[in-house]
């Protein structure tokens, strides 16, 4: 059984990673934001640098690559399907 996903928003994250790196320790930081240590240096090191709007069309970006890939994957299998049957009528 997997744990629930939170979902936290880009600002939320955003202030996470500026909070870390303003010097404020990584204990405390993940405490206020009721998230794990790691979470928030997983955060740290995909956002670190990016405003809200920047982590908001990262995620915009990774949304629609996920369904890229689905598509790609569902075309190349109906390729696969399509040869094969090609093949057996040949």
């Amino acid at each position: 059984m997997s744990m629930k996903r939170s979902v936290h928003t880009e600002s939320e994250m955003v202030k996470a990673v500026q909070e870390l790196e303003s010097g404020i320790d990584a204990e405390t930081v993940a405490r206020n934001h009721g998230i794990s240590k790691a979470t928030l240096y997983n955060w740290k090191s995909k956002y670190s640098g990016m405003d809200v709007s920047q982590v908001r069309r990262l995620k915009e970006l990774e949304e629609e690559n996920r369904k890229l890939k689905q598509m790609y994957a569902e075309l190349a299998l109906d390729n696969k399907i399509l040869k094969d049957v090609i093949e057996k009528k040949l």
